[in-house]
C-alpha cells in the first residue's frame, strides 16, 4: 500500500500548482492524470491581461493575483530549467470608431494599464481603422512546456499515475483509498470533469466551447500581443495562436468550419503579410456562473476538495489559489470567502 499525504486528479493549471505547492512543503502527493490533448490548459493561448471586456475594467483583484502568478511562474521555471513567462504588452487595435472612444475614455482613470502606441509602426504588418492602444503589462506563459515539464518531473518521481480516474476505485471514510494508494484527502482539479463528480457536479458550473488557429507568420514581431477582436498571440518559432471564440451552445467540441472561415477572414481582412493555418484546435472551458474558482473541502465530506472553475483567467487565478489551498492544508489559514467552495455548503449539502 502507498501512502501519501493527498491525491490530486488532474494535471492541468490547477493540479500543477497544487502539486508543486504541496511538493514544496514537503507533503507526500499522488497525481492521478489521463493525458486528454485537447484539454482547456493545453489549448489556451496563456496570457494574463490586466484588463478584460468592452469597458477596459481591471480584472478581479489584479492588483493581488498578477505579481502573484508572475513570481510562481518564475520559481516554477527555474525549478524545470525553463523560461516559462515573458512580458508580452497587448497591442489592442481599434476597429471602430466606438473602440478608440471606450479606450480613450478608459486611459484617462487607468494610466497603469493602458497607453497610447504610435501607429505608424504598425502600418507595414496590419491595416489600421482607428488607432492602437496599448495594454501593459501583459504575460505570456508557455503553458505546453510548463505542463509536459511538471509532469516528467512528477513521472520522474513516482507520483504520477497516468489513467483515469474511476470512482469505483475509490472508498472514502475516515482515509481516502484509491486503488492500492491511501491518503488524508484527494482534491480535485479536473477541470470540466467536475460537471460528474459526484460531491461537485452541483456547482453552477457554465461550460462553454474555444477554438483557435495555429497560423503560421513568419514576418510578424513576436515581441507583442495582437487584438482586434481576435487575438493574435505568439506561440513557438513562427507561429501564433489566434482566436477565441466563447461559444455557450454546442453539439459537441470539433473544430467547426464556421470558426476557421470567419477567423481566415478576419486576418486577411487585418494582417498585410501572408500567413499560413496549420492546425485548428477546439476544447471545453470549465467556466462557472459566477465567474468566481471554486477552492476547498466539502462542507460533509471534509476529505474531498476542489481547485476549479478558474475560467478563462486561469493563468492568473491558478497560481494564487493553489497556494491559499495548501496554506489552508497546513495550517488552517483561510480561503478567500468569494472562491471559497463553501460558499455553496446548502447547495453541497443536499
Amino acid at each position: 500500500m502507498i501512502q501519501a499525504d493527498t491525491i490530486i486528479v488532474g494535471q492541468g493549471l490547477c493540479g500543477t500548482f497544487l502539486s508543486w505547492n504541496l511538493l514544496k512543503a514537503g507533503q507526500q502527493v499522488m497525481v492521478i492524470d489521463e493525458s486528454i490533448p485537447n484539454s482547456a490548459t493545453k489549448v489556451a493561448s496563456g496570457v494574463i491581461n490586466p484588463v478584460t471586456g468592452r469597458r477596459i475594467v481591471r480584472t478581479w483583484e489584479i492588483e493581488r493575483f498578477m505579481p502573484f502568478a508572475v513570481e510562481a511562474y518564475t520559481q516554477l521555471g527555474k525549478e524545470l530549467g525553463q523560461n516559462i513567462i515573458s512580458q508580452c504588452n497587448i497591442l489592442d487595435f481599434h476597429a471602430t470608431s466606438q473602440n478608440k472612444i471606450a479606450f480613450t475614455e478608459r486611459l484617462v482613470k487607468e494610466t497603469e494599464y493602458l497607453s497610447v502606441v504610435e501607429d505608424q509602426q504598425w502600418e507595414t504588418f496590419f491595416n489600421l481603422l482607428f488607432g492602437v492602444g496599448e495594454i501593459h503589462p501583459c504575460w505570456l506563459i508557455q503553458l505546453q512546456d510548463m505542463l509536459s515539464g511538471w509532469r516528467n518531473k512528477l513521472s520522474q518521481e513516482n507520483i504520477l499515475i497516468e489513467e483515469k480516474f474511476d470512482w469505483d476505485d475509490c472508498n472514502v471514510n475516515s482515509i481516502v483509498q484509491w486503488k492500492n494508494i491511501q491518503a488524508k484527502q484527494i482534491i480535485f482539479c479536473d477541470g470540466t470533469g467536475g460537471l460528474n463528480n459526484p460531491y461537485f457536479k452541483l456547482l453552477p458550473y457554465a461550460t462553454n466551447k474555444g477554438e483557435a488557429l495555429i497560423v503560421k507568420i513568419p514576418e510578424l514581431p513576436r515581441n507583442n500581443i495582437y487584438k482586434q477582436g481576435i487575438s493574435v498571440v505568439p506561440w513557438k518559432e513562427d507561429y501564433f495562436w489566434v482566436g477565441s471564440t466563447y461559444e455557450w451552445a454546442y453539439e459537441n467540441l470539433a473544430p467547426t468550419k464556421t470558426f476557421l472561415d470567419k477567423t481566415t477572414q478576419q486576418l486577411s481582412n487585418w494582417l498585410k503579410l501572408p500567413f499560413e493555418i496549420v492546425d485548428h484546435l477546439a476544447s471545453e472551458r470549465p467556466a462557472n456562473v459566477e465567474r468566481r474558482p471554486f477552492v476547498g473541502f466539502h462542507p460533509i465530506h471534509s476529505k474531498i476538495g476542489v481547485l476549479n472553475g478558474m475560467g478563462t483567467k486561469g493563468c492568473s487565478l491558478a497560481p494564487y489559489f493553489a497556494h491559499q489551498l495548501t496554506q489552508h492544508i497546513l495550517n488552517g489559514e483561510p480561503i478567500h470567502p468569494l472562491a471559497n467552495v463553501q460558499r455553496f455548503k446548502n447547495i453541497l449539502s443536499r
